[in-house]
């Protein structure tokens, strides 16, 4: 037996402890064929572990494939995630109601919220008797029978004594001529001291030469500033009473009024600044002009207010340049402002301006979360009540002190104040450290991170608001006015609309009747020689007594043209 032959056959017979009927049979080969089997054994096998190995390559290919396809997928589905928010932000912009209530973002009411109290007059509650308006003047008018007779027989009726009165309120208004007769008198005593013919003086008028009186451009100036009526459709009210007026005099008057409260813009700002605490907010303001290196007409009115006084700044940027103007010399003090940077960079730069950050915007990041992510509003909605529990202790806390309240009580407010703010931000805290939090909601999480120190301010000085909502308010009319006339034409016409919110808005803020402030300060300074009056304390409201204010305060009514109060 060849030496192949015999080591096949010792193969064969250790393969297996147990014979086998192929153990039993011997096979020969020649050199030439176990050579052959060898080659083709090793070829097969090399075969089979390149084989092998383009598998494991052709695996590792797909899972990255697969790894690289869900990472794609995950990213489409957040731009498609990114993109149906978006759409469901613009159709709630667009289409959706302006409330924040709770309702109102998810589009349903909660199941556990109880109906709303039915507007006006509930059905079996005694109602107040109507109101009489007893300081308006009355035109009294008698009406008789046509026929004071019986029908029946003919008979005539007597007189009755007394009368069955009523009344019913009339809005009368009337433009009118005053023709101004002035009386002449001849000098009969020969000192040559005054001319033989001798006139009465001129009335004083708000323009030099201008046909128009004192009350016309007060109901300008409200129309236009505080009631936000475009000047055209102010021009067509006047023609339909009977006094037109053309556009070129609209704007000159306005023009030449101007000047006449630039000395109250400046006192309200240095009002301002003597507080220790300021609202403040912007909006964009456009004026059709064109400045060299400007490009466009976007401007921004931007509005401050304090205690005392609301006070607008129209300047070309957005830039903390503006902020570091108007607090000039303040150095201290509480800035309640929403997240912009121009604010964070002047409280970076006067280290004791401390920020007060809002929570109605805070509280409106939840709310867009919950509308542009359904499934993530029940969470949200939780944060939202957490915020209205905060805003419910700290209301407490506050009426409370001011109340004079014992100590005990408000002690106890502050601690629960305190309890509720803590566990909010435990909350935040394990929401952020959470892997598997929603990657909107984590931005939202961060922003309140970020901003937490200004957004907690209130809770060490609880005479602060926790909101910007005062300057949200007070920045409302400049809003309505650049909707209906879109902004300003000239340069001066927008630092006009400023100066004019400043001071109706100021007014309105003391509760002072806007008409008769601006009637009684614009008679002063037609009586100064059409200039503002040297001393304007008088038209400050701080500056008044309480007379000052109640006469400030009175409503104006029909006919005082007639008794000299507003005989221009």
């Amino acid at each position: 037996m060849s030496a192949a032959a015999c080591e096949v056959g010792a193969i064969a017979s250790t393969d297996d402890a147990k014979p086998t009927p192929f153990s039993q049979q011997r096979v020969t080969l020649s050199k030439q064929e176990h050579v052959e089997l060898v080659m083709q054994a090793r070829s097969w096998k090399s075969l089979h572990e390149r084989a092998v190995r383009r598998n494991q390559w052709l695996q590792a290919l797909l899972r990255r494939q697969h790894e690289q396809s869900k990472q794609r997928e995950s990213a489409l589905q957040g731009q498609l995630d990114l993109a149906q928010a978006k759409i469901r932000d613009l159709q709630l912009r667009m289409y959706g109601r302006k409330s924040e209530q709770r309702w109102s973002v998810e589009g349903r009411a909660r199941d556990h919220a109880v109906a709303p109290r039915p507007r006006g007059q509930q059905r079996g509650a005694p109602g107040h008797a109507r109101t009489r308006l007893t300081h308006l003047s009355g035109r009294e008018e008698t009406v008789e029978l046509d026929s004071a007779q019986c029908p029946a027989c003919g008979a005539p009726l007597g007189i009755f004594p007394g009368t069955d009165d009523s009344e019913v309120l009339e809005i009368d208004v009337r433009t009118y001529r005053r023709v101004i007769r002035r009386r002449r008198y001849r000098c009969t005593c020969g000192c040559g001291v005054l001319p033989r013919i001798v006139a009465a003086p001129a009335p004083p008028r708000l323009i030099e030469r201008g046909k128009f009186g004192i009350s016309v451009w007060v109901h300008v100036l409200l129309d236009k500033f505080l009631y936000g009526c475009p000047s055209q459709r102010l021009l067509h009210e006047l023609a339909d009473q009977g006094l037109p007026m053309s556009a070129g005099t609209l704007a000159g008057g306005l023009r030449t009024l101007a000047p006449l409260f630039a000395p109250l813009h400046v006192a309200l700002r240095e009002k301002l600044r003597s507080e220790p605490h300021w609202h403040a907010d912007e909006t964009r303001w456009e004026v059709f002009v064109d400045l060299p290196g400007k490009v466009g007409h976007r401007w921004y009115l931007w509005v401050f207010q304090s205690h005392s006084v609301v006070h607008y700044v129209l300047d070309e940027s957005r830039a903390a340049s503006v902020v570091e103007a108007e607090l000039a010399g303040v150095e201290r003090g509480y800035l309640s402002c929403d997240r912009y940077s121009a604010y964070k960079k002047h409280a970076r730069q006067h280290p004791g301006i401390v920020l007060a950050y809002c929570w109605a915007h805070q509280r409106r990041d939840w709310l867009v979360l919950g509308n542009d992510h359904p499934e993530l509003q029940a969470w949200a909605m939780q944060w939202v009540e957490q915020i209205g529990q905060l805003y419910h202790l700290h209301g407490l806390r506050a009426q409370a002190g001011a109340h004079g309240v014992d100590g005990g009580e408000v002690a106890a407010l502050n601690a629960q104040l305190r309890c509720a703010v803590q566990r909010m931000a435990e909350q935040r805290d394990a929401a952020l450290a959470d892997t598997s939090t929603h990657s909107a909601a984590r931005k939202v999480l961060l922003s309140m991170n970020k901003h937490w120190a200004g957004l907690t301010v209130f809770v060490e000085q609880p005479w602060l608001a926790m909101d910007n909502n005062a300057a949200e308010r007070a920045i409302r009319p400049a809003v309505v006015g650049r909707k209906n006339f879109y902004g300003s034409g000239s340069q001066w016409s927008g630092q006009l609309a400023a100066t004019m919110y400043s001071v109706l808005m100021t007014a309105r803020l003391w509760e002072l009747n806007a008409r008769t402030w601006l009637s009684q300060y614009l008679h002063a300074c037609a009586a100064n020689g059409n200039r503002a009056p040297a001393d304007i304390s008088g038209f400050l409201p701080w500056a008044m007594d309480a007379a000052q204010l109640a006469a400030m305060r009175a409503v104006r009514t029909g006919g005082d043209e007639h008794r000299g109060i507003d005989s221009s």
